[in-house]
């Protein structure tokens, strides 16, 4: 009943702030609507992805801002109603910095592609922003939160009293976030130092794969079968792995053929470089065959060549294996690895 007495008294306020609301709405559609067609008039995107970004959270941002407003509202309401009206600010702001860091991140994918070939600045400067896209989004939250919290009266004065009698809640919360800290730390200086990147090709516990995802606290590695290894950030800090594209994405792809001592190595070096010519894989910088082994029974041929990332370099390795073995099964077909052995008749002497 008392509620109810409240709500007739202010109705007045209520119908004002009603129609301050619908003014305002109107005016948030009114204000993006015409700052839409002009952005649509230009060709550059960052004034278009702006006001995709920020438009409803500037919704929010305008009503919290109306609230703050004196409404002629029952006194019983209006203390509520203004402190409802300042969380509703605070969320705001941290949803706008939130969509700030996601424009960041958007703005980097548009200038630095990674779907290029040559993708190497790229995936250096996308991880960095990844990174650092999290670190604000994480930070946001915590002090939005920390601030709306502070804004009731009963929680501010009990965590004031505790912090100001001992430490042990400081204490406790040291303690509880030492490994969030731990993996804000981390993932900073993985994102100055940048040992891995995203879509870097590496050998992590002996499985192939490439950097997928980077967190703040573990990364997503894509193994060459779909599956996903989640590996804890800190490993790229604290234990060796390969990585195949530190530096660049080139590499230098092996095959290793065995034969008869009777093979001709010559038309096989020929034969390899027929094969490389004509294969869009092998980017023409490297090639080459040796013998590297011999055995009592074969001898050991190393084909050499360069391929310009992993997958290509795999694919290449496929294709001259196979085509290797073709060629010396039909021009040398004798000169296969073959097992001999001496007979010797008992019957005779």
């Amino acid at each position: 009943m008392e509620l109810k007495g409240l709500l007739e008294a202010g109705g007045v306020g209520w119908g004002l702030l009603i129609l301050a609301l619908i003014l305002t709405l109107l005016f948030h559609h009114i204000l993006f609507f015409s700052l839409q067609r002009l952005a649509l008039q230009t060709s550059n995107l960052l004034d278009d992805l702006i006001i995709r970004h920020i438009r409803s959270p500037a919704r929010l941002l305008f009503i919290s801002l109306v609230l703050q407003l004196s409404f002629p509202l029952p006194e019983g309401l209006k203390a509520p109603f203004h402190h409802g009206a300042t969380l509703l600010f605070i969320v705001s702001v941290v949803w706008i910095f939130i969509e700030g860091a996601r424009l960041l991140e958007e703005l980097v994918l548009i200038r630095y592609p990674l779907g290029v070939k040559d993708n190497l600045l790229a995936r250096k400067i996308y991880t960095q922003v990844r990174v650092l896209k999290r670190i604000i989004i994480v930070l946001s939250i915590f002090l939005g939160l920390s601030l709306a919290l502070l804004t009731f009266p009963k929680i501010r004065q009990i965590g004031i009293s505790l912090l100001a009698s001992a430490g042990l809640l400081g204490l406790i919360l040291g303690m509880a976030a030492q490994k969030t800290l731990a993996g804000l730390i981390a993932g900073f200086q993985l994102a100055v130092t940048q040992p891995i990147r995203i879509d870097d090709v590496v050998i992590v516990d002996g499985e192939w794969g490439r950097i997928e995802e980077i967190t703040l606290t573990y990364v997503v590695v894509r193994i060459w079968d779909e599956r996903r290894l989640i590996v804890p950030i800190n490993y790229f800090l604290e234990r060796p792995f390969e990585n195949w594209t530190r530096v660049s994405a080139e590499l230098l792809a092996t095959v290793y053929i065995y034969a008869d001592y009777s093979l001709p190595v010559a038309p096989v070096r020929e034969a390899l470089y027929r094969i490389l010519r004509s294969s869009p894989l092998w980017d023409g910088r490297v090639w080459g065959l040796q013998v590297t082994g011999t055995t009592e029974k074969t001898l050991e041929l190393r084909a050499l060549m360069s391929a310009s990332d992993s997958s290509a370099a795999w694919d290449l390795r496929c294709e001259v294996r196979e085509k290797l073995l073709s060629f010396i099964q039909k021009e040398y077909p004798h000169c296969l690895p073959k097992v001999r052995a001496e007979i010797k008749n008992e019957s005779q002497g």
